[in-house]
């Protein structure tokens, strides 16, 4: 095992939770629903394409521990084990599922758009899936009103995430390869 490796994705992970957190921040309320439109999920997304299923998720989990323990990273500042409990709950757990799916599925072989592009829809169909299956539980709504709170608003500008991840991690992924060590360095 290498350590310095090892504390390079530890600092990429850090890094990458605190984009997750300041993109909680960048939170805008849809009037009459209950979820806001975040830029949270496209770190995520980041995450899993940047760092892998391990590291991303990783960088993930490290987000919600900070959260659940009082730290105010979450959508709007909000924060606590009672915010997992309400209707974005499921998206939080969402968010770290989301990451390991697009880190697995993008890791696999040749790097490359399309993969990356398939990675982000079964991501996001996990993250979304999740969200809406506990929005339904939580507010005893029916499915429609449920796919209608926490999918239908935000299926143009998770198209527009995607897209945007896509681009960046094409621009991205040629600088990081120098500083980002090889999966066989920092694995033990």
């Amino acid at each position: 095992m290498n350590t310095s490796a090892q504390l390079r994705m530890m600092v990429f992970a850090s890094l990458m939770t605190a984009l997750i957190a300041i993109g909680g921040y960048l939170s805008f309320p849809i009037p009459l629903i209950p979820v806001p439109i975040v830029l949270a999920d496209f770190f995520v997304m980041l995450a899993g394409l940047l760092l892998g299923a391990a590291w991303g998720s990783a960088s993930v989990g490290l987000f919600l521990f900070l959260g659940a323990m009082g730290i105010p990273v979450f959508a709007g500042g909000a924060s606590g084990v009672a915010v997992f409990l309400g209707p974005t709950g499921g998206f939080l757990v969402g968010y770290l599922l989301g990451a390991l799916v697009i880190g697995w599925v993008s890791g696999k072989g040749k790097p490359s758009s399309v993969k990356d592009f398939i990675a982000l829809l079964l991501g996001d169909f996990v993250l979304f899936g999740l969200g809406i299956v506990w929005l339904k539980t939580v507010l005893k709504v029916t499915w429609a009103k449920a796919l209608g709170f926490g999918l239908l608003p935000f299926i143009p500008g998770t198209v527009i995430k995607m897209a945007t991840a896509i681009i960046l991690v094409r621009t991205l992924r040629p600088y990081l390869k120098s500083l980002l060590p090889r999966e066989d360095e920092y694995r033990a």
